[in-house]
Formats: C-alpha cells, structure tokens, sequence
C-alpha cells in the first residue's frame, strides 16, 4: 500500500499528486516492489532487509540514494502476551524524494514534532527521533508490567506469571540490541553529515537525537539488570508459595485422617453402644460434631507447631 506525503507551508500533508515529496510503502507488494527495484534503483537485498525484523541497522551509500534501514518498536498487540517485539524500517533519500518502508500501517506523522519541517533530511532525523521515543514509552510499559507481575507472583503458585516476566526479559535484551544498533547508525550519520548535505540545524537536531537514543540504552540497560537480577528471587517465592500451600494441605490430611482412624477402629456400631442412643440418627448426629472437633483441634495443633517453629 502506498501513501503519499508533501511538505507544505513546513507541514506534512498527504496527497496524491506528483509534487509529493514523501512515499510511505506499506509492505509493498510485489508490482511496487518491482518498482522500487527496477525504476529507483533500490537494492534487492537493501528492499527485503528494510522490511525483516532480523536485520540489523545500518548504513549504505549509493549512486542516486542514500539508504537507512533502522530498528523500531513494534505495536503491542494483546495476543503477544507480553512479548515485544522488533521490526526494521528502510528509508531511502534520495536528491528529491524519500521512500519509507514499513511493515505495518501506523500514523508515522501524526505527531507534534511534524509540524516544522522544511526538507525531506529534517523528515528523516525525525522520524528516528519519533522511534527513539517509541522505545522509550514501551520501556515504561514493560516496567509497568513487571510491576504488576511482581505483586501477582506474591500469591501466586503457578509458572504463568514467571514465563511473563521471562518474556519480558527477552524482549528487553532485543530492545538492548536495536537500540545500540541504532546508536551506531546515529553516530555514522553525524560522521557523513556533509555527504548527506545536512545543515547545521540537522546537525545540532542530530546531536540531540543522539543523546536520547544513549538514554535510551541506559534506560533498557537498567530494567534489563533489575529484572534479570530479581528473576532467581521471585522464582523462590513462587516455590516458597508452593511450600506453603503443601503445609496446609498437609496439615488438613492430618486432621482428616484422625477421625477416619478412631471410626475406623471403633465402628459407628460401638460408638452408639458408648453414648447410649438406640436411634441411629442422633448417633451419627454426635458421631460427626465429635469428629469435626477432633480434626479442627488436630488442624490448630499443627498450625501452632508450625508457629512456634518458626518464631524459634
């Protein structure tokens, strides 16, 4: 699909005539791919790599474009459960245009940061600004998330919650990766400032593009270690949970079978002879208050162990 985009009075404006500036290809199919390749010249290689989610970041310079392929956020979607992912955007410049690739249709130029733009370099710094920021928003949604996992796993005695929080430890480690490959790509566009022909605006933007995307790092760096470092303990408590649940249940057998064994050996028959009552109901009546206290006397014994074992 494809969408196109002109700048106008330091606006991006969609239209569809041929003083665009902008074309946004959404997982282009085969006749734009063809396009692409044959009309602009654009790397076959180059064109499948913008759009694998397993490519890394990087640079290339060719006769008539420069091309970028950078790493973005993926949007969350529900049925990831909580598994963010990557995905790889191309942009290619050329003198007069810039072709973006992506994989997925989202509102790219939505944001407050469009409303100045002069020329299609500024478009681009921008737009690796807007993803940078992207990346900064789901890392405090990944804390979020760890956060609420922590206080389920309090209570909890199953491994549902740590295969979350496994996942989003990955997803972090992935989040490392992109992030510093994309500092990389940053820090090349600087060097070839002058090739790229940026002004000293895009520049000093760059600069600041730059240190948001080293915070960045530092920021994924830092949940990264906090949540690797807390896996072994939250995996302890929901052992110790478990531990806990088995004692009660324990303690409950306990109480269980101690009436089971006195009817068992007594029989309801001697119990009856014992208390004196010839109608049966009454018997079983008494048979089972008996019981009930005797095991609920067993249940509190072996709750009171459990206390004093603990406090000594």
């Amino acid at each position: 699909m494809l969408r196109q985009f002109s700048i106008s009075d330091s606006k991006i404006v969609e239209g569809t005539d041929a003083d665009c500036q902008v074309y946004y290809y959404v997982n282009p199919d085969e006749i734009e791919k063809k396009y692409l390749i044959d009309q602009l010249k654009i790397d076959e290689h180059t064109l499948i790599s913008a759009l694998d989610p397993n490519e890394l970041a990087r640079i290339e310079f060719e006769p008539e474009h420069v091309a970028l392929i950078f790493k973005r956020p993926k949007r969350y979607n529900a049925k990831d459960n909580f598994l963010f992912k990557i995905e790889s955007a191309g942009l290619f410049i050329f003198k007069d245009k810039l072709i973006v690739l992506l994989s997925e249709d989202i509102h790219i130029f939505d944001g407050r940061q469009f409303n100045k733009v002069n020329d299609i370099r500024e478009v681009v710094l921008k737009l690796v600004y807007l993803w940078i920021v992207h990346f900064v928003e789901h890392l405090k949604v990944i804390s979020m998330c760890s956060d609420d996992l922590e206080k389920e796993i309090n209570t909890s005695i199953s491994n549902n919650q740590l295969l979350s929080m496994f996942k989003l430890e990955k997803s972090l480690v992935f989040y490392l990766e992109a992030i510093s490959s994309n500092g990389k790509i940053i820090h090349k566009l600087k060097v070839h400032a002058e090739k790229l022909n940026l002004s000293i605006a895009n520049i000093e933007f760059l600069d600041d593009v730059y240190i948001e995307n080293s915070q960045c790092y530092e920021m994924a760096q830092i949940y990264s270690q906090v949540l690797s470092s807390l896996m072994n303990a939250r995996a302890s408590m929901i052992s110790n949970n478990l531990n806990v649940m088995m004692k009660n249940l324990n303690a409950i057998v306990i109480a269980v079978a101690i009436p089971s064994f006195i009817a068992g050996v007594g029989g309801m028959s001697e119990f009856s002879g014992m208390i004196g009552f010839q109608n049966w109901k009454f018997g079983y009546l008494i048979f089972i208050v008996v019981m009930l206290l005797i095991g609920f006397a067993t249940f509190i014994i072996i709750k009171k162990s459990e206390q004093k074992w603990k406090d000594s």
